[in-house]
């Protein structure tokens, strides 16, 4: 393919951190963006050389985002497909819509993957109260239900702890369609890889991280993480095996649970730069966000090979207030995402300390 040159304009759907960090990442590579995000006051927008601030089903401003920029992506998976739909028709969309159906969706997530004989924890679609008891039974007794789609740290989902107490859970989740429930998987870590690829099949893999949550949300990552090479590759294998099957421009983020006898069970794909890979930033030769401008523009992938061991922790709510504590540690990185309001568990943003790899 013909290289998207530097001086081109990258939309980016979404006005998050992500979208900030991936805009930053472009300027230094001599690219602009231009973000559209209907939040007039996205995070994202105040790096970005333009902000389109309308609704998703808004079709003249999708339009007019769509003429201004020459290669579009997106930072965060919850974009209507029906607007991508719109914007691919007229510039190169990275990833695609076809790939965002499949990441939207738990159900065809896990369909996707034990298709390609990629293991999964053990699952059923359920419509009601009573499909939701059944489930449960057939998966030992206690599951997680989740809705299929717009859940994220931790929300749209609830333990089911018997298949007696699937009515009272199903009520409380309020009114919805199709859901998913999992069994409850025992796992000894929480792991995720990230891999970026081409539009012509280029691929290369950041190691994988281990990760901590807190309250369903992300509270730490450590990279690379722990894992014999033998494990670590295959994890890595699995991530490119999606990636390369989904036909995936730009990154796809893959999140995995290590059982006790480990085997590698996929939990979730996220088609865009990932909370996990911030440490890459500090880490890194190329940071996962600026993979993903080289990927989506069709330039030579960077080298993901850490050249330090790190961890990143993320600052949540009121904790970014601890600013002048934290600039004055020696060595720690802070990364702040100018967020206007902090709210408990926000995700304001976080700190990668790193140390030397033992010789």
């Amino acid at each position: 393919m013909t290289p998207i040159p530097p001086g081109a304009t990258i939309g980016i759907l979404g006005g998050g951190q992500l979208g900030r960090m991936t805009a930053l990442a472009a300027a230094r590579l001599g690219y602009r963006c231009h973000v559209y995000e209907p939040d007039e006051l996205a995070p994202a927008a105040d790096v970005c050389a333009r902000h389109t601030a309308a609704a998703w089903d808004d079709a003249a401003a999708l339009d007019g985002f769509a003429a201004a920029v020459d290669v579009i992506t997106l930072e965060f998976e919850n974009v209507p497909v029906a607007a991508v739909e719109r914007l691919a028709a007229s510039r190169p969309m990275r990833p695609s819509a076809a790939v965002l159906a499949v990441a939207q969706d738990r159900i065809a997530e896990k369909t996707f993957a034990n298709r390609l004989g990629i293991a999964t924890a053990a699952w059923h679609a359920v419509h009601d109260a009573d499909e939701l008891a059944a489930a449960c039974a057939a998966l030992g007794g206690r599951c997680v239900v989740k809705t299929t789609r717009w859940g994220y740290d931790g929300k749209g989902q609830a333990l089911v702890p018997t298949p007696e107490a699937a009515a009272t859970v199903w009520a409380r989740l309020g009114a919805g369609g199709v859901r998913i429930a999992e069994a409850v998987v025992p796992f000894v870590a929480e792991l995720s890889v990230i891999v970026a690829r081409t539009p012509d099949g280029r691929t290369a893999t950041f190691p994988p991280t281990l990760n901590e949550h807190e309250h369903h949300i992300l509270r730490r990552s450590r990279a690379p993480a722990p894992l014999a090479d033998d494990l670590a590759d295959r994890a890595a294998a699995i991530a490119r095996t999606l990636a390369v099957a989904l036909g995936v421009e730009g990154l796809l983020a893959v999140e995995m649970f290590l059982t006790a006898d480990d085997t590698l069970l996929v939990n979730e794909l996220a088609p865009r730069p990932h909370n996990s890979g911030h440490w890459t930033i500090d880490a890194c030769p190329v940071s996962q966000f600026e993979q993903l401008v080289r990927a989506i523009c069709g330039l030579p992938l960077g080298d993901p090979t850490p050249f330090a061991a790190a961890e990143m922790t993320n600052l949540l709510g009121s904790e970014a207030e601890d600013w002048p504590r934290l600039l004055a540690e020696p060595g720690l990185r802070l990364h702040l995402y100018g967020k206007r309001e902090a709210r408990p568990g926000r995700k304001m943003g976080h700190v990668t300390r790193l140390r030397p790899f033992m010789r």
